[in-house]
């Protein structure tokens, strides 16, 4: 039976965690990584007014008319507004969408900037300044708060993992002092009458996430479905009071697939004709722009060739390239291959 387990991490958000009981939260974390790559965490730390005001912002947001939506789009950018039917995740794999159509969600994103980081020289194509909606005045401080509350819990679940690995601790510090972080916030809804919904109907195509890892919050209800590794899709919602994480390509790369980055999409239920909405929040940690992901010590297997070398930034943007504007990205037939096979 495929399940995503649920983990208590509360001993390592705090710092005077007992070591057994962060040994076992290392254990469950490898266990998951290595069979599902996804994991719903509990113990996490974040205020139920912080959860709160994040949905009460993409609400505030998304409520707009699209028109005015539309002055915060920022063509060729991970940052601002992304109307409906403009992005393919599945493009990120070099699959094209079954129905030809782009996904059918509304987005808003928001990142690391240059100014955060002084006296380190950075390219403003890895850490644009950040559009924030004037219609919508208490977007941003909500929308701040849950990316401090997010970036915090991913540092957390980086120190669990370098246990998890066998590591020696601080072993990824280099690599995240001045990472590329990304909040994606989701809509998935459509007002009646915008399209026919006889047809398949995609919501987000099937991907696999760029970087580290994703905290994700969304909405309980349908969707989110998870493909495992014997072709089979999967529906997850999240637990009370739990956040989903899966791994990145990054962590898989650099694990030499020891750690799944498994491939997702959403597919949102219709009922009488309407989607039913659902909201997402994905907290995208994908480290230092320069960082090279290259297999890391214990994760050589014999018969298994490791992965090129590639720099963070190189990977996330042929990525971007293929969600935004339909480039297939070199290196992607593996997860392409599973994506095609499960159809």
């Amino acid at each position: 039976m495929f399940t995503v387990p649920i983990v208590d991490i509360s001993s390592y958000v705090d710092p005077s965690g007992a070591a057994a009981e962060r040994a076992r939260v290392a254990r469950e974390l490898d266990t998951a990584c290595s069979e599902v790559g996804f994991v719903q965490i509990v113990g996490h730390g974040i205020e139920r007014e912080t959860i709160d005001g994040l949905a009460a912002a993409l609400d505030e947001f998304f409520a707009l008319p699209l028109e005015a939506k539309k002055r915060y789009t920022r063509p060729g950018e991970n940052r601002g507004y992304s109307p409906p039917k403009s992005e393919s995740l599945s493009m990120s794999l070099g699959v094209a969408a079954a129905n030809q159509m782009n996904d059918f969600y509304e987005a808003f994103t928001v990142g690391s900037e240059q100014a955060w980081f002084d006296g380190v020289e950075l390219p403003a194509t890895s850490y644009p300044a950040n559009t924030w909606p004037a219609a919508a005045p208490g977007f941003r401080p909500a929308v701040e708060a849950w990316f401090d509350a997010a970036r915090s819990v991913s540092r957390v679940l980086l120190t669990a993992c370098t246990d998890a690995l066998g590591l020696d601790p601080g072993h990824f510090d280099a690599m995240v002092d001045h990472s590329i972080d990304a909040l994606k916030m989701n809509n998935y809804t459509l007002p009646e009458g915008d399209i026919d919904l006889a047809g398949e109907l995609t919501g987000m195509g099937a991907h696999t996430d760029f970087g580290i890892l994703t905290v994700l919050w969304a909405d309980q209800v349908p969707g989110l479905q998870v493909l495992d590794h014997v072709g089979t899709w999967h529906d997850v919602q999240p637990a009370d009071g739990a956040l989903l994480v899966n791994l990145g390509d990054a962590m898989a790369r650099w694990t030499n697939d020891r750690w799944r980055s498994t491939v997702h999409r959403v597919d949102p239920p219709v009922v009488d004709g309407r989607i039913i909405r659902r909201r997402s929040a994905a907290f995208f940690f994908d480290g230092n722009h320069d960082a090279v992901i290259e297999t890391l010590p214990g994760c050589a297997i014999p018969g298994r060739p490791d992965y090129p070398p590639i720099t963070i930034a190189e990977h996330i943007n042929a990525k971007l390239a293929g969600m935004k504007s339909g480039v297939v990205p070199d290196g992607a037939d593996r997860e392409a291959k599973r994506v095609m096979a499960a159809r």
